[in-house]
């Protein structure tokens, strides 16, 4: 920034005008006050006084004569250096005569309605629309004197009108205190913020909220207001349209705004002609989220149209937005009447009536909300509402006439000639039928005709092998009543009727069964022979009907193009008809039949894809094709089930899945494969989902796929071998002694064997003494699996050997035991040190099996994600003398410790997180399972040295160092984990529930007891604490009440003690007797409690409340009643009651054990909970880990009893809720009676 003002400031110090003015540097100087002292983006000018600091220091000139130009040069300087083009200087050589000091005079009421009349203008428009113009807004002190004048005069004119349509498109500007009373009138009656106004030169910023009260009525919120705007709108005007829109209370309408300010003057440049106009004010909206406003960029309107053209626009917006109830009434009774899937009717209902139409501007605004929210509630894509095109009616098309048998010639040679018109036979090569029908006729004509059909057409095709059926060019027909006759000829009759379809039709409410039908004219041609349909986008309406029954069937193979999607199922009503500002009315198409297929699927329209997408021209040939590939296809599917049931692994599974290849084979189920490729595809998803298994797969090749070369033995060189283990293994060994190896396949035993030595030395010898380890298989695929005993046997001792797995081959029908060995080249790493093995999705094969079986022998943690589920061994197979191959599992491992199938779905870790971050924390376990004995170790030294019982904390400090190498310890994987597990231990010795280590974050330390500072309130804040605190009462019979439900700290107290004798013990000392209320007191710290039991006891007499044994100094300390206190005692003679449940604990337990003790308060309610004494709390180390340890115990009871871990038991046993009204029962009684 300071550069852009240098380059401006630089070249307009010294210039050459008249030398009645030469300013030289003073001009800019003081063109620059002016713009600090007033202009409204003072961030905007930070650097600007060391620019123009640095410019006269340069010394450069720029010679301009003309002052005019130089007035021109000066403000494309200044808007380009601070981008507002607001900013313009003038040069004015004739000096503004000084305005005479004359009284301020204010204008009359008479002048003032004069002034309203010409910029205020109103009208009531056709439909009931409001029209309010003006032109500039008035400020708050006319208001307040022409207020009920415009009120009565053109407000009341405007409040009943229906919409209301305020003219903005003259308006220059105004006062900003008149914003709020526009913006007021068409709000309700909550005040919202709308503006904030920064003034530069008074350096203020000012609020402007809506008002709460207005003179006369608010606008309905829920009429419509449309503001109009144009480019010579400006000022407070564009404040107006800019806080209505964004407040979504108008709709503007017209051109983008001017881009002016709200408030800018002409200021004079220092003592010159020159004078500058600056926005000294601006506007900071809270309306628009960013900060950003309407100045300078101007309002955009929400409908563009000319200026000129903006109130007929209004009009028609609003005339739409008028019709939207209407519209949605009868698109309801429309959807309630017509629509064929009923169940959907209410919801959908529903959905439209809740849905917000108030962005709707336009016809096609309505037809898009509608189409969105109908999408988004029925997901029906057939429920559709479209835009008329002009000078369309919205009448519903006439249904078209539908041919019936009465209106055919009874002529047998007319019939003849119809049905050779109609129909195209022949026999083609391959005896293969060919059938070609172009119009869907009604049933009763099929009837009619049967006898010329069955002669004519169908006997020459009843023999053929196979029918080729052409529905290129039929377009169906207004009927689709033969569609069910059609469909029958091509089941099996002896099988027994076939459920085909059902249709349901709502404006009749019947549904209808549609079953294949028994008695033919003609021979049926049967389930089992090969149909081909062929389509184009031309084939509609019932001969697409037919099409997607027969391929839903499982009966035909579609060939050709997609159908036209012209379904019978649909009608079109009339929804918004065009009128007066509604130029393009709405029609909508609903589903009015449901039509079902025998899957139970509902049709949702669209044309029928075929299985063969082809041009129409080119499905002939194409079926030639795909009927000499189904051919073949039987003994592809049989040749498929023989080999599963040959080598599949499990052989249970692999009947199971031949057996569905024939069932399915059986129902038609793969006519829709059309070349080996697909067949492919819809085998290995079938044999998948069969099985279960991913890896049983069939593939098309036209090669023949070929085992893996056995490369000869070579034995590489040293120098080859170092450069191929550099290249395979990647080792590192990370701090804390932390081993990494990372290998991404599974060598072959032999191989191993082979490079042993070398692999030793470069690779094992400088992990084997590293503490734990982390393998890394998130990049290994597999391999050869017999190296996995020799990898595994590394980690665990040579005896006793660990049973790794047991492998099944099915081809040889053997079972093979794979064990640890006994005997290894090099060092083992053991048993006992960790192992951490990341995985991933790509981890497959051999690298499962190691991964397995480290996690089955609890060998390892797991960490990344499951593994991808492969084979030790997949067999490929050809499938006959085909280009089909099936991809078999031939060995199935089973785990030796349940004796089960591995599963096929991966290995599943004990830390399931994404690849990428298992590395990270797999050392972040590594690392806090090598801190486990330290912590341990610091743990029972700080029980042992502090808790409260030493036998105890002896006993615990013994247990966990015993046990820190203990086996459950090297399963832990997080802190909090650890945290759990050692204070089950510490609980279960101690029985003391306070007895915990927590594991607590950094960014949570500041909640530990103990560990933070305490925060030391203010006097006010204390005192408005005490009064929320403690609650106190005056009974009946002068019988006080106290209840506070914590325990403070005796340093805080101290602070505060004058204000609790004020606001608390005032109130109820001189009472006759006292309930304390405990009930729901937690406790908190026992310094204040020998104080509070002191006022319950005469001064001058000493009281031993307790002994309390201190743990950390070894201790006893007794505690007795103080002799001096602040105010007045409550003393040892009026009756104490003090009410307890099973919530109190901690401090307020001691409190009433001491006074039950001691005989001085009669206890009612609830045993307490058996806390403790305020536990301390410890860091342990410099972790996280903190442990709370009760340090101190009261020791005064002769047998050693105390109220910790038992709680005290009540005098009088009551429910807690009734403990009061006992206690308010039984004073009352006592001081009855005393009387």
């Amino acid at each position: 920034m300071i550069g852009t003002y240098f380059l401006l400031f630089s070249s307009l110090i010294v210039y050459s005008i008249p030398a009645e003015e030469i300013f030289q540097p003073t001009l800019v100087l003081d063109m620059a006050k002016v713009l600090l002292d007033n202009y409204c983006y003072p961030e905007n000018l930070v650097g600007m006084q060391e620019a123009i600091e640095q410019a006269i220091k340069s010394g450069e000139i720029l010679d301009i004569s003309d002052p005019k130009l130089l007035a021109s040069v000066l403000t494309a300087g200044v808007q380009g250096a601070l981008n507002d083009p607001r900013l313009v200087i003038s040069y004015e050589p004739f000096p503004h005569a000084a305005p005479k000091e004359e009284a301020e005079v204010s204008p009359t009421r008479e002048q003032l309605l004069n002034l309203i009349e010409h910029v205020v203008m109103y009208d009531k428009l056709e439909g009931n629309v409001g029209y309010l113009r003006i032109d500039y807004i008035i400020g708050e002190e006319v208001v307040q004197k022409v207020g009920p004048y415009l009120v009565d005069k053109v407000w009341k004119t405007l409040i009943d009108t229906s919409a209301l349509v305020i003219d903005l498109r003259h308006s220059t500007g105004g006062q900003i205190s008149g914003l709020p009373f526009i913006i007021s009138y068409l709000h309700e009656d909550k005040v919202l913020h709308v503006e904030t106004v920064y003034n530069r030169p008074s350096n203020t910023t000012t609020e402007i909220w809506t008002l709460p009260k207005v003179l006369g009525e608010r606008y309905g919120k829920d009429k419509d207001v449309i503001v109009l705007i144009s480019r010579h709108t400006t000022g407070v005007a564009e404040d107006v349209a800019y806080i209505l829109k964004h407040m979504n209370r108008a709709i503007t309408v017209g051109e983008k705004t001017a881009g002016g300010s709200l408030d800018i003057q002409k200021l004079r440049i220092g003592p010159s002609n020159f004078y500058m106009m600056v926005p000294v004010s601006r506007s900071v909206s809270p309306l628009s989220g960013g900060g950003q406003s309407w100045e300078v960029s101007g309002v955009m309107p929400c409908v563009a149209t000319q200026a000129e053209q903006a109130l007929q626009k209004s009009l028609d917006i609003l005339a739409v937005r008028r019709a939207v109830p209407g519209t949605l009434s009868h698109l309801t009774n429309i959807l309630k009447d017509y629509y064929s899937l009923v169940e959907r009717v209410p919801p959908l209902v529903r959905h439209l009536t809740s849905s917000d139409f108030s962005s709707v501007q336009s016809s096609e605004d309505l037809a898009t909300k509608l189409n969105t929210e109908l999408q988004r509630s029925s997901e029906d894509p057939r429920l559709l509402v479209r835009v008329m095109m002009p000078g369309e009616t919205a009448a519903p098309p006439a249904e078209q006439p539908i041919a019936m048998a009465a209106d055919l010639p009874d002529n047998e040679q007319l019939l003849h000639a119809l049905v050779d018109t109609v129909f195209k036979v022949s026999v083609l090569p391959g005896n293969v039928g060919y059938m070609r029908f172009d119009e869907f006729a009604d049933a009763s004509v099929l009837a009619k005709l049967g006898p010329y059909i069955v002669q004519k057409v169908w006997k020459p095709l009843q023999n053929t092998e196979n029918l080729i059926i052409d529905l290129r060019y039929n377009p169906g027909g207004p009927s689709s009543s033969a569609v069910p006759v059609l469909l029958s000829y091509f089941q099996d009759p002896a099988a027994g009727p076939v459920h085909l379809f059902t249709t349901y039709h709502r404006s009749t409410n019947h549904t209808q069964e549609h079953n294949s039908q028994a008695e033919l004219l003609g021979q049926s041609y049967g389930a089992q022979r090969g149909i081909y349909l062929l389509t184009s986008h031309h084939t509609a309406t019932a001969a697409e009907e037919f099409a997607y029954l027969m391929q839903s069937l499982g009966r035909a193979t579609l060939i050709g193009e997609i159908t036209a999607g012209s379904l019978l199922h649909t009608r079109t009503f009339p929804l918004l008809q065009p009128e007066l500002g509604i130029t393009r009315g709405l029609t909508i198409t609903v589903p009015v039949i449901t039509f079902i297929d025998n899957h139970g699927e509902s049709w949702m329209g669209g044309g029928v894809v075929p299985d063969a997408i082809v041009l129409a021209e080119d499905a002939l040939e194409k079926a030639g094709e795909v009927l000499a590939f189904h051919k073949n296809m039987g003994v592809l599917l049989e040749g498929t089930g023989q080999l599963l049931e040959a080598h599949y692994a499990i052989p249970e599974v692999a009947g199971k899945a031949s057996a569905m290849l024939s069932t399915k084979r059986a129902q038609g189920g793969y006519r829709s494969a059309i070349d080996p490729e697909t067949l492919a595809s819809q085998l290995t998803s079938d044999l998948q989902e069969a099985s279960g298994d991913h890896r049983l797969h069939v593939f098309h090749s036209h090669v023949e796929p070929t085992p893996e070369e056995q490369l000869p033995n070579v034995i590489p060189s040293p120098e080859e071998l170092s450069y191929i283990i550099e290249a395979l293994f990647k080792i590192e060994v990370l701090p804390g002694n932390l081993g990494y190896l990372r290998f991404d396949m599974m060598a072959e035993a032999e191989t191993v064997k082979a490079i042993g030595p070398q692999l030793l030395q470069m690779v094992w010898n400088k992990l084997v003494d590293t503490d734990a380890m982390i393998i890394d298989m998130r990049y290994n695929t597999g391999g050869y699996s017999t190296a996995i005993p020799i990898l595994c046997s590394y980690f665990f001792e040579p005896e006793p050997r660990q049973h790794l797995y047991t492998i099944f081959d099915r081809s040889t029908s053997r079972s093979t035991e794979v064990w640890t060995l006994p005997q290894l080249t090099g060092k083992r790493y053991g048993s006992l040190k960790d192992i951490y093995i990341l995985t991933s999705h790509m981890s497959g094969s051999a690298a499962e099996a190691f991964t397995r079986s480290m996690k089955d022998l609890h060998r390892a943690t797991v960490i990344g994600e499951p593994t991808v589920g492969g084979s030790l061994s997949v067999g490929i197979y050809r499938v006959g003398n085909s280009s089909l191959y099936a991809s078999i599992p031939s060995q199935v491992v089973l785990s030796p410790v349940t004796g089960k199938v591995w599963s096929v779905s991966g290995v599943e870790p004990h830390i399931t997180i994404q690849a990428s971050e298992a590395m990270a924390v797999a050392q972040h376990i590594a690392n806090l399972r090598a801190q486990v004995p330290q912590t341990l170790q610091t743990v029972g030294k700080l029980v042992a040295d502090n808790y409260a019982f030493v036998d105890i904390g002896t006993v615990i400090a013994s247990n966990l160092t015993k046990n820190i190498n203990k086996h459950s310890y090297k399963r832990i994987n997080t802190e909090e984990e650890l945290a759990r597990k050692v204070t089950a231990i510490l609980q279960a010795i101690s029985d003391d529930e306070h007895l915990k280590l927590l594991y607590i974050p950094e960014h949570a330390k500041y909640s530990i007891p103990g560990i933070m500072p305490k925060q030391i309130p203010s006097p006010e804040v204390f005192e408005d604490l005490i009064k929320v605190s403690f609650h106190t009462n005056v009974f009946e019979n002068n019988i006080g009440y106290v209840r506070f439900d914590m325990f403070g700290d005796s340093e805080l107290l101290t602070q505060v003690s004058d204000l609790l004798i004020e606001h608390v013990w005032k109130k109820i000392v001189h009472t006759d007797a006292l309930i304390m209320d405990m009930r729901y007191n937690i406790g908190g710290s026992t310094t204040p409690i020998a104080i509070l039991c002191s006022y319950f006891f005469d001064e001058g007499h000493p009281v031993l409340l307790d002994k309390v044994y201190d743990r950390p100094s070894d201790s006893v300390k007794e505690i007795w009643t103080q002799p001096q206190l602040k105010g007045e005692r409550y003393g040892s003679q009026k009756g104490l009651i003090i009410l307890t449940s099973a919530v109190t604990a901690g401090a307020a337990e001691e409190f009433v054990y001491i006074m039950k003790r001691l005989g001085r308060a009669l206890i009612i309610g609830e045993q307490t909970s058996g806390d403790c004494h305020s536990p301390q709390t410890y860091q342990v180390d410099n972790t996280n880990f903190y442990i709370f340890i009760p340090t101190s115990r009261s020791v005064i009871s002769p047998d050693g009893t105390s109220w910790e871990g038992k709680g005290v038991p009540p005098h009088i046993e009551t429910p807690a809720e009734t403990a009061l009204i006992k206690a308010k029962e039984m004073l009352n009684a006592h001081l009855h009676s005393s009387r």
